[in-house]
């Protein structure tokens, strides 16, 4: 579903990715692993267009996102949830859910998925008209995803979803994230947390300083020694 290809992406002399490659098979979760400034976050926003590559390919679909404007990357069925949540504070929790749908023509099928949401994060429904203010940093991410699946996506894309959240909070997040991937959800995973997302991915890559050292399926590289050594501390 997902190519990138020899992606390279820069900030001013810095290049935060240098010949990145990798795929992302549908229906999976495919997890992107890595230390804080590995490069993950880049990856991600080079993908959905908030951030425009030096050099290399991404494709999605068939279509080529490589240089394409962040509102097509989402009609073309491309979600991302960013580090931080990115939600509006000042307006209510249904008025952010509204916002992931803007970009959908029928009205009736976006109102279902909200009812979706909502059946999925039970503690929204009960804080619809509240404001998002008010809610706590596990809702918070809960609403983030919620906005995101308002978009009807192909491929969700989560960076650092269990940053900042109690254990019983991530939790309860990855339980959602495996229930979305059982229903055919294609999921692509930025993670500090090397143990978690192994557990819950089919396939990882891992990133050092903005290249791509390693790939294959999350079981290999649980076992492989250098992951082990580098990210679990072990061996």
């Amino acid at each position: 579903m997902l190519r990138v290809d020899e992606l390279v992406t820069s900030y001013g002399p810095v290049r935060a990715l240098d010949g990145v490659s990798f795929e992302v098979e549908a229906a999976t979760i495919t997890a992107v692993l890595g230390a804080n400034g590995a490069g993950k976050t880049t990856l991600l926003r080079t993908i959905n267009g908030l951030v425009r590559p030096r050099g290399g390919h991404v494709e999605f679909d068939g279509h080529d996102l490589t240089r394409t404007p962040v509102e097509r990357v989402v009609r073309l069925g491309v979600a991302h949830v960013p580090e931080g949540r990115g939600v509006i504070t000042e307006l209510t929790v249904e008025e952010n859910l509204r916002l992931g749908a803007l970009w959908r023509r029928d009205r009736k099928q976006a109102q279902a998925s909200m009812e979706e949401v909502y059946e999925l994060f039970r503690p929204l429904a009960e804080r619809r008209s509240r404001s998002v203010d008010t809610l706590s940093g596990g809702e918070r991410q809960m609403l983030a995803v919620g906005r995101a699946l308002m978009s009807d996506p192909k491929l969700l894309m989560l960076d650092e979803p269990s940053l900042g959240l109690a254990p019983a909070v991530v939790e309860s997040m990855y339980e959602t994230f495996g229930r979305l991937h059982r229903e055919g959800l294609t999921i692509l995973l930025a993670e500090q947390s090397i143990e978690l997302a192994l557990e819950v991915s089919d396939f990882a890559t891992v990133l050092q300083v903005g290249k791509s050292v390693l790939s294959g399926t999350a079981a290999a590289l649980a076992q492989d020694p250098q992951v082990q050594k580098a990210y679990l501390g072990v061996g």
